[in-house]
């Protein structure tokens, strides 16, 4: 069983995904800096965005999985860095093919009940 990771960390720009664990390791480490086992979740995207890898060290060794969405593809965030930390509840809807971004906006301060 996968254990949940402290922090989950979105590589933003796509990557080959007939990478392994040691191709996304090598990403983790000279692309980011990173360690990949320090303990954080790595997520990659193919370029087309239908397809997820996660690369996770859980302390005795690599996890990688893959999602794939048959219609549709994962929202990705906009940003300038190479990554971008999530929450929990982030990554809940993320791979449930939902706009996480939408859903995790600020209300409008203008707002009442």
């Amino acid at each position: 069983m996968i254990a949940s990771p402290a922090q989950i960390w979105l590589v933003v720009e796509p990557v080959d995904m007939r990478r392994g664990m040691d191709g996304l390791s090598a990403i983790v480490q000279q692309a980011l800096g990173e360690s990949p086992c320090a303990g954080s979740a790595f997520v990659f995207r193919n370029r087309t965005g239908n397809r997820l890898r996660l690369l996770l060290w859980d302390g005795n060794g690599v996890w990688l999985c893959q999602r794939r969405l048959h219609q549709g593809s994962f929202v990705w965030p906009n940003v300038l860095d190479s990554r971008f930390l999530m929450t929990q509840a982030q990554w809940q809807w993320l791979i449930a093919g939902v706009d996480w971004q939408r859903l995790s906006a600020l209300p409008h301060k203008n707002w009442q009940v």
